[in-house]
């Protein structure tokens, strides 16, 4: 038999392809292959069978080892110039310079997206219980009975009826919001943290008279300021939980209505279902309030602004974007994310599940979950608290893990401080580094050796199945992203958005598993840079605001056409407050913030938003605010350390006591100062861009206090004011 003739029959045995039976030709180069024949190489039975084994193995290994991600296009180019103009982009998937509308033709609102999915659909548990499933069939019904109750109550099926969601995360929730669209009306989320007076303003704003609450406490909070006068058209407040009698006689004193949402639905079965109606793509789906954070002196209160404290002097204002968003947009950024994946070889599949535990009140979430029902995925809730959140994902199990960079900041210190001895943070960065080369060649698994080995417990800690995770609403370093892709094991992809395009306008590539970047942009957008004279960004060297153009972007604010005019030019393209920059592959960096900047005394400016991620690498580090002063020549900053790791840092540096004695240290504050300058250098900071002094706070900053937004953003304006003594003092006292 010739050797060719032994390949051949090898090659058909095993199933290999051309391709890989070249591999194993290439591993014998040395034999005369074209005349060689076995007869005529004489070999003792032993080593007939050694080659036959090794032929095996080799055979079992060019067919089982590890397959790169095939990407969607040529990840050196993701994105092309649009009419020639390199500083403008659209996503290379398309073939022209048309943006993708829709999908599906039989898929053009968030209400056909549901109407796709079968099987189970939402699930929840109770403490130490697992969890229980309602059907897609299930959800579609109690939201039709649900809806005809809301009709009943006075409302109206068209997209000028606003109905208020005032809950956590929770079954109720969705089934809630698709009540609202099963007839055609308007969802308006609201959510604790937007404060008293800002709860009467976006009650007023959208004349709502309906509100939906999940527990008795919020629906009483909405009760008060009826009872004080300031929310005449509130009459009606539905309440997912029980709630006591004294309550129901507090609002009947006042005119309002209130129901558990068990009652209205009982009600209505009872009754006539009303005949759906469902949206068209042009009708108005969600007003969506998202808080910034802005400081001026005023006299009084700007019509386009909400003060959160009275009278004259340094207020805090929360600024309401009142995002108008199509049926249209959800659908269609729903869409471009698919024809990001499908174009590759990942899909998400009717057996994938995500854990839900971000804001519903925000845009990120709210277009995860619409992903994942368009493709009869299931969405798993957590308890409602965050505490009990990674007992929540060991019960769940997700395979999809939608994540803010700040949690992954936190798994990745937790990693690295876990890791003590030399010798397993040795074996750490080794086995990180082996998995870092197989994703360079576009390989991502979570069972190799070092899965085995290293990784098991870490993947465990997170349920043990997750496929692919999406980090979005701020900045992750890659140092951070590069580390968790090798030790999750599992797809991390990146995006970049805000609520005025309907969450994302970028986002990374299948197979493209480099870091420093936010993808190309989905065929839904085009994207653009332009000029930033006063901070030296020009658009012709690829640098400047990011711009938005696309039917995802918003309709603009609600009754508010000043302020939509600020957002939205006058060729429609949004402008995000952003600053980017176009890498040669054709993806977008974010570089810089144009809206938190601040210039110190000798004109330099300064984004504190990125010294603040360089910082939260320092490992002692959890939470950073840099502060700077137009007034003042150096910067400050509010720092509050790992209570999981500050204790053995400080340690290991000769410091024993407390973590609230460690904080008031100041021999360990200079420490800790130390390390952050250090991280800084290495980062590449500027000498004006460190900062100079530091205050150790022991309190970690957090919705509940007031210093973080429900998107885990810090409250920029707050935090100055509730620091504003240990600020002062600081910048008394620091000698230069």
């Amino acid at each position: 038999m010739h050797f060719q003739e032994w390949l051949r029959s090898l090659r058909s045995s095993v199933g290999l392809k051309a391709p890989e039976s070249d591999d194993l030709r290439s591993l014998l180069p040395s034999l005369p292959l074209s005349n060689f024949s076995l007869s005529s190489f004489s070999l003792s039975p032993s080593s007939l069978l050694g080659l036959g084994a090794l032929a095996s193995l080799t055979a079992y290994y060019l067919v089982t080892r590890p397959r790169p991600m095939r990407p969607p296009c040529d990840l050196q180019a993701q994105s092309v110039a649009v009419n020639g103009e390199p500083s403008c982009r659209r996503s290379a998937l398309l073939e022209d310079d048309s943006l993708l509308e829709f999908y599906y033709q039989d898929t053009r609102t968030a209400y056909d997206m549901f109407q796709r999915g079968s099987g189970p659909c939402l699930g929840y548990r109770k403490p130490g219980q697992p969890y229980q499933w309602i059907s897609y069939t299930e959800v579609a019904e109690q939201a039709q009975v649900l809806g005809s109750g809301l009709l009943a109550k006075g409302c109206q099926p068209n997209p000028n009826q606003f109905v208020g969601i005032f809950a956590q995360n929770r079954p109720e929730w969705i089934i809630s919001e698709l009540a609202c669209y099963t007839y055609s009306m308007a969802v308006v989320p609201l959510y604790e943290t937007l404060g008293l007076e800002a709860m009467v303003h976006i009650l007023n704003l959208a004349e709502i008279s309906l509100v939906i609450c999940d527990r008795e406490e919020k629906a009483a909070s909405l009760l008060e300021n009826k009872e004080k006068g300031v929310t005449p058209k509130l009459s009606c407040l539905v309440v997912f939980n029980d709630f006591s009698d004294a309550f129901l006689e507090r609002a009947k004193n006042c005119g309002v209505e209130v129901l558990t949402l068990a009652q209205l639905m009982v009600s209505r079965m009872k009754a006539h279902i009303t005949v759906i109606q469902p949206p068209q793509p042009q009708d108005l789906a969600v007003v969506c309030f998202t808080s910034g954070t802005t400081g001026t002196k005023c006299p009084s209160v700007p019509t386009n602004n909400l003060s959160l404290r009275h009278r004259c002097s340094f207020l805090m204002l929360l600024r309401f974007h009142r995002m108008l968003l199509r049926e249209l947009y959800l659908s269609l950024v729903l869409c471009s994310f698919y024809s990001h994946f499908s174009q590759g070889s990942f899909v998400i599949r009717q057996e994938d599940v995500s854990i839900s535990y971000l804001p519903l009140a925000h845009m990120f979430e709210r277009m995860i979950q619409v992903s994942m029902f368009c493709h009869g995925a299931r969405v798993g809730f957590y308890q409602g608290d965050i505490s009990l959140l990674m007992d929540d994902i060991k019960t769940l199990k997700p395979t999809f893990f939608p994540v803010v960079p700040r949690l992954l900041n936190r798994i990745y210190d937790k990693i690295l401080g876990s890791v003590t001895s030399p010798l397993r943070r040795a074996l750490l960065h080794y086995a990180v580094r082996r998995k870092q080369a197989e994703l360079s060649s576009g390989v991502v698994r979570n069972n190799s050796l070092w899965d085995k080995l290293v990784f098991n417990r870490i993947q465990a800690n997170l349920g043990g199945n997750l496929r692919f995770a999406l980090t979005a609403s701020a900045p992750i370093s890659p140092t951070v992203l590069s580390f968790l892709r090798a030790t999750l094991g599992c797809l991390i992809f990146e995006g970049y958005g805000q609520t005025e395009c309907t969450a994302g306008c970028t986002f990374s590539m299948p197979g493209d598993w480099s870091a420093g970047h936010v993808g190309a942009p989905l065929p839904c957008a085009m994207v653009k840079v332009v000029d930033i004279p006063d901070m030296n960004y020009y658009a012709k060297n690829g640098e400047g605001e990011i711009c938005i153009q696309g039917p995802s972007v918003f309709r603009g604010y609600l009754k508010d056409p000043e302020r939509t005019a600020e957002a939205l030019d006058s060729d429609g393209w949004l402008h995000s407050g952003d600053v980017g920059q176009w890498l040669p592959n054709g993806t977008l960096r974010i570089i810089d913030r144009k809206k938190h900047i601040f210039k110190l005394s000798q004109g330099e400016y300064i984004a504190p938003e990125k010294i603040e991620n360089v910082y939260m690498r320092c490992v002692p580090v959890l939470q950073v605010f840099v502060h700077g002063d137009s007034l003042q020549s150096y910067l400050i900053g509010i720092v509050v350390p790992d209570p999981e790791v500050f204790v053995d840092w400080a340690k290991e540096r000769g410091f024993v006591g407390s973590y609230e004695e460690l904080c008031q240290n100041p021999d360990l504050k200079i420490a800790v100062l130390e390390d952050m300058k250090s991280v800084g250098k290495e980062a590449g900071l500027k000498s004006f861009e460190q900062v100079k002094d530091i205050y150790l706070h022991s309190e970690t900053f957090s919705i509940a206090n007031g210093l973080l937004t429900p998107t885990l953003k810090s409250r920029r304006a707050d935090i100055r004011r509730v620091f504003q003594e240990q600020i002062s003092n600081m910048y008394r006292k620091t000698a230069i």
